[in-house]
């Protein structure tokens, strides 16, 4: 670094710094690199001072600052560090901008979707975390308005609530994926009467309701051998579910609860809510409850159509 009274011309300051000519004059125009005077022809001339400015202006330029706080800088309105932390927080946001759209990116890639699908996906994506949390809040509300505060199901609503504070700052494209399904699943009108429905039963106390591990059990085992459900041996695994000695009513109002507290979209908001807060989602019941229930139909010769699904999960 030259430190005697040598004086550069815009051209040569350029070449000695490495910067394109017209950006030093742009830098100069705009007060960051002052010349030290002027030669007799009235051009700019620069002293060894105006390099080193150069320099550090070139560094936080290309470190991202906006020329507004490169000026605050050099002339000391604000420290180097007061401005690299705010540069710090703004490139964070920024990531988080970028790493979001990358994965709502993948998800149209892998989705056949149309361009309204993908502006909808888009608006949901960029919601903020309040926002967010304020969807699934009016939805549990809508679902729960008028229920007993002291009923089972306000204990289920609330665990309905539980929502990420944030969307991970690297989201995987399955999280972006699951929020976006979340987003137009608590939106769908059918599916909100549906959870209602079952929240106001949920009030209702039952004496006996077939244990969760012993359905999987032996429901699994069913499936996995291709065992129907109104078939002797379907009669066999069902007896070992509920006992065989229950009476028709009773085995009625199992079906009926049954039906109530299964739907297939019920489990999916629970699997959703898992994937967004980064935990693995719990395998599907709903084949399980669906085989009980068609079992239970042709044990009891009750033949109507479920409205319900596959089992909810919590």
């Amino acid at each position: 670094m030259s430190t005697s009274a040598e004086l550069f011309t815009i051209g040569q300051l350029a070449d000695r710094c490495g910067v394109p000519t017209r950006t030093v004059r742009f830098w100069s125009d705009a007060g960051l690199v002052s010349p030290a005077g002027r030669s007799a022809a009235g051009y700019r001339l620069y002293d060894a001072e105006a390099v080193v400015r150069l320099e550090l202006v070139q560094t936080l330029r290309e470190l991202g600052l906006g020329l507004d706080l490169v000026h605050e800088v050099l002339t000391r309105a604000a420290t180097l560090s007061e401005v690299a932390a705010a540069q710090v927080a703004a490139l964070d946001a920024e990531i988080r901008t970028l790493r979001l759209r990358r994965a709502l990116l993948t998800t149209v890639a892998n989705r056949e979707t149309t361009i309204m699908e993908t502006v909808r996906m888009h608006k949901l994506a960029r919601l903020s975390a309040q926002e967010r949390q304020q969807i699934i809040d009016d939805f549990v509300q809508s679902v729960v308005e008028g229920v007993d505060p002291g009923a089972p199901a306000m204990g289920i609503a609330q665990a309905m609530r539980t929502m990420p504070a944030e969307l991970p700052d690297d989201p995987a494209p399955e999280q972006v994926d699951a929020w976006i399904e979340l987003g137009e699943l608590v939106a769908d009108e059918d599916f909100r009467r549906r959870v209602r429905t079952m929240a106001v039963a949920g009030g209702t106390q039952y004496e006996f309701s077939p244990d969760y591990q012993t359905v999987a059990e032996h429901t699994g085992r069913a499936l996995a051998q291709g065992v129907a459900p109104g078939s002797a041996e379907g009669k066999a695994i069902l007896d070992q579910i509920i006992p065989p000695g229950t009476p028709t009513a009773e085995r009625v109002r199992i079906l009926e609860q049954l039906e109530t507290f299964t739907d297939a979209r019920v489990e999916r908001y629970w699997q959703l809510m898992a994937i967004i807060n980064g935990r693995p989602p719990q395998p599907p019941a709903v084949p399980g409850f669906e085989w009980l229930i068609a079992a239970l139909r042709a044990d009891t010769g009750n033949g109507r159509a479920s409205e319900g699904t596959p089992a909810s999960s919590g």
